[in-house]
This record gives structure tokens, sequence and C-alpha cells, in this order.
């Protein structure tokens, strides 16, 4: 059986749980190459992609989620876009394409 370790960050978000992920805006950021963080291909991001923009696309998803704004990524203390911690339905890659093809749909919508 394989144990795993609650650590807390400093906003109390628990992140190392088996069943959950963290998400941040980067991942989905078409000003954004590869390198710098994106995930998804071009075709699938959206320009500088909001944190309420994200957890609207979340919620139509129909997974739970739990943001925290004003956080920042490790590798760019001085942006500090926040993330969203949500449940692990499948594999994260998985994960995060269905939510960058939900947050082009929301684009369109608007």
């Amino acid at each position: 059986m394989i144990k795993t370790l609650e650590i807390h960050n400093k906003f109390g978000v628990n992140v190392r749980k088996r069943d959950k992920i963290v998400l941040w805006p980067v991942y989905f950021d078409s000003t954004k190459n590869r390198s710098e963080g994106r995930k998804v291909p071009k075709r699938l991001a959206t320009p500088s992609p909001k944190l309420d923009v994200i957890q609207k696309a979340i919620e139509q998803t129909g997974l739970k989620l739990e943001v925290v704004p004003g956080a920042a990524r490790p590798n760019a203390p001085w942006q500090k876009t926040g993330f969203i911690v949500t449940t692990k339905k499948g594999p994260k890659t998985q994960i995060i394409y269905r939510i960058a093809k939900e947050l082009q749909r929301l684009r369109v919508q608007t």
C-alpha cells in the first residue's frame, strides 16, 4: 500500500493528495510557450486566461474545485496568478485537455 504525505502549503491547501491535482492558469495560456509552462497545444490554448474563467470551465466539466488566489508558481514567483485544486478523475493530461476545450467553448459563447 502506498502512503502519501499530507503537506499543506502556506495557503492551507493539501497539495499531496492522490485524488487532487493543481491547475495553474499558465497551463492554458496561448501567450506562453511549452518551456514557460503551457501544457496544451496552441489550438486549444486561450490568451491569458483568468482564474474565474478557468473556474467556470472546471465547473462545467463537473469536477469539484478549490480556488487559491494570489499564489505564485515556484518558477515564476513574481506572477501571483493563483491556482485551482480539483478532483482527479483520470489522468491529469486528459483533465487539462478537457478543461482547455471547455475554455474554448466558453470563449466562443462570449
